[in-house]
């Protein structure tokens, strides 16, 4: 594998919104990672991510950004916090109580193979976390639209802490090729709370940008 231009280190965020707060707060340190957009939503994230692992093959990822909070107790509202594994609702049969997800149905996302995992990838993966890393980010290809939903998710996954929209995609594709992910969201608003003037977006993103420069400085662990 040749080396990675510049920084072994790979930092994503999905939206040029994320990217132009992180920037307006000071960007992460000079020479610490390649920062690149991953794109909005759970598909355009896994292409990309992909496509840039392709192109700049980089010992490790971060993924920067923004999410929800099922916990305002575990994770405030302006807070940020590092997930020990990410999981993906959606993907399977039906919708609601009958939801199937690929355990039920049987039909793993990947059956695995070698040269990328060792064991079928269902609806989780782990992540090379850190030792304050806690809890499951769940990846949603639309955001919760109200707290009835919410619970709904949460139910299925009772680990899960926060709601985004791009980590698992940016999970698998790291996975199927190898390369360490750490991804570190910033809580801006309540799951299923789509009133805008309730958010704290710079908040979530300043305290993201934070713990962003805890992770790039500190050990990482090799995928599972």
């Amino acid at each position: 594998m040749p080396a990675s231009p510049g920084s072994p280190t790979l930092v994503l965020v999905p939206t040029e919104l994320e990217l132009r707060r992180l920037e307006d707060f000071g960007g992460l340190p000079r020479g610490a990672g390649l920062v690149r957009l991953c794109g909005f939503g759970p598909v355009a994230a896994a292409a990309r991510t992909m496509q840039l692992l392709a192109e700049l093959r980089p010992a490790r990822v971060l993924l920067v950004g923004i999410a929800g909070t099922y916990d305002e107790a575990a994770v405030p509202i302006g807070a940020a916090r590092e997930f020990v594994a990410v999981g993906l609702a959606g993907v399977g049969a039906g919708e609601g109580e009958g939801f199937q997800g690929p355990p039920a149905l049987g039909f793993p996302q990947w059956p695995g193979s070698p040269g990328t995992t060792a064991h079928p990838v269902n609806d989780t993966l782990p992540l090379a976390a850190g030792a304050g890393a806690r809890g499951l980010l769940l990846t949603t290809c639309a955001a919760s639209a109200d707290a009835a939903m919410a619970a709904r998710r949460r139910a299925a996954f009772p680990a899960a802490l926060c709601e985004d929209m791009e980590g698992f995609g940016v999970a698998l594709a790291c996975a199927l090729a190898r390369v360490p992910l750490r991804v570190v969201r910033g809580a801006s608003n309540l799951v299923g709370d789509r009133d805008a003037a309730h958010w704290r977006l710079p908040a979530a993103l300043e305290a993201a940008r934070c713990l962003a420069h805890e992770v790039l400085t500190s050990a990482w662990e090799e995928p599972a």
